[in-house]
Parts: C-alpha cells; sequence; structure tokens
C-alpha cells in the first residue's frame, strides 16, 4: 500500500515541479531538472547521491511562500500533508526522490536507504518529510520508528508536522510513543495528523501517568494533553 498512487502522483509530480520553478532561479532551475531526468534514468545511484547532497549549493536557504497555489494543491492530493513548513530544499530533495524509478523493490529500497545512510542534518529532515511520498511505504516504518528515537528536534518536527505517514503506518506501540515524546519535548501536538483517529486505552492512560508525574513536581502541563484523555 502506498499513500500516493497513478494518476495523482504524475500530478504531484508537475505540482512540484510547478513549485522549484517558482522559488529556484533559473540557472537552478535548468540544474536540477537536468539532474532529474539523470536520475530516472540511472540504475545505480550515484547521481541520486551526488545530486542529493549538491541541493544546498542551489536552493535558497528560505521557506517555501506559504500562498503559493500549489502548495494547497498538494495537500488536497496527499491528505494531512502540510508543504507550508518545507524549505526549498526539502522541496528539490523531495523532487529528486520521486524521479526514482521503482523498477523492483529491492533496488528502490538501496537506493533510499543509501541516502538515510549518507545524511547529515537536513537530509534527513528531507528524507522523513518525503516518507508519505515512498514508493513500498510500510518498509518505512522502520526508519519513522528510528527518527521518532532521535533526539534532533527538528528531525522529529519532520515526522510529526504535517506528516500523514506516522498515522497511516505506525504500530500503535510507536504511535503512542511518537505522542507521548512530543509532549515531552514540547512539540506543537495540534501539528500530528491522526492525533484523535489514533487515540486509544493505552495512550490515555500513559499520559494520565505522566500529568500526574508534571504535577507532583510543580510542572507545567500542556493544555492540549487533556483533550486527549477525556
Amino acid at each position: 500500500m502506498n499513500l500516493i498512487t497513478g494518476q495523482n502522483k504524475y500530478t504531484l509530480k508537475n505540482l512540484i515541479n510547478q513549485l522549484l520553478n517558482r522559488c529556484l532561479s533559473a540557472q537552478s532551475f535548468e540544474w536540477i531538472s537536468t539532474k532529474s531526468a539523470l536520475i530516472e534514468q540511472e540504475e545505480g545511484a550515484v547521481q541520486l547521491s551526488m545530486t542529493f547532497a549538491q541541493v544546498s549549493r542551489y536552493a535558497p536557504k528560505i521557506q517555501l511562500d506559504r500562498d503559493a497555489p500549489e502548495i494547497e494543491a498538494i495537500g488536497s492530493l496527499v491528505p494531512g500533508c502540510d508543504p507550508s513548513n518545507w524549505s526549498v530544499a526539502t522541496l528539490c530533495r523531495i523532487a529528486l526522490i520521486m524521479r526514482i524509478k521503482d523498477v523492483g523493490a529491492e533496488l528502490y529500497l538501496r537506493k533510499i536507504s543509501g541516502l538515510f545512510t549518507a545524511a547529515e542534518m537536513n537530509e534527513l529532515v528531507a528524507l522523513y518529510t518525503a516518507l508519505p511520498f515512498l514508493e513500498h511505504s510500510t518498509q518505512w516504518i522502520a526508519r519513522c520508528e528510528e527518527g521518532i528515537r532521535s533526539n534532533i528536534g527538528i528531525v522529529l518536527e519532520a515526522i510529526m508536522y504535517g506528516n500523514p505517514y506516522p498515522a497511516a503506518f505506525l504500530p500503535e506501540a510507536s504511535w503512542n510513543q511518537m505522542v507521548l515524546k512530543a509532549f515531552f519535548t514540547e512539540k506543537n501536538v495540534e501539528a500530528i495528523i491522526g492525533l484523535k483517529e489514533r487515540n486509544n486505552s493505552v495512550l490515555q492512560s500513559t499520559l494520565k501517568d505522566y500529568i500526574e508525574e508534571r504535577v507532583a513536581a510543580g510542572r507545567i502541563v500542556q493544555p492540549g494533553i487533556y483533550t486527549l484523555i477525556y
């Protein structure tokens, strides 16, 4: 099962390309277009790995324009996805990932796994943001769980905020761990997709214990936590 299939995938690629054209210089857009074509054609992952790492040289260090019409259109195609908080570099890297031909699960998984292994922090943000766009969706559950265990704030936010992948694919224990960690690390819990739909009795019990500990220690309890237990 994939979150994006068929015509939606084709439309999504076009929307991302339009958005790239809007936010990149002519030179940078030509660069990523040329590299994307090479990535689409290659059997290995040399172009993919090199280009993925080089994005920071060509993408301006800014966030996407929240008012760009493609933002809302992408969210409509991928329910729960919110690109309004993406950087231009993240958009570029997702565009590159979407040009990888799925000629078989083993090769596809190897290419993406290679990116995870070599990634620096901002590349990890892009990879976790891209989880809803990857082929063979269930194969990335362990990667998602690994990201949740990390202590890198922007990586956690890439998984938690405006990302429909966790709600769609994480098992209950991992989902509960993510939500609890969001409260522990004082993240914007309301930005988690599927928070009410994935609520469960085990999570509620854990959150009640958490509240008791916070109150006993004289610490502030985030108001949003009560909506999950009452």
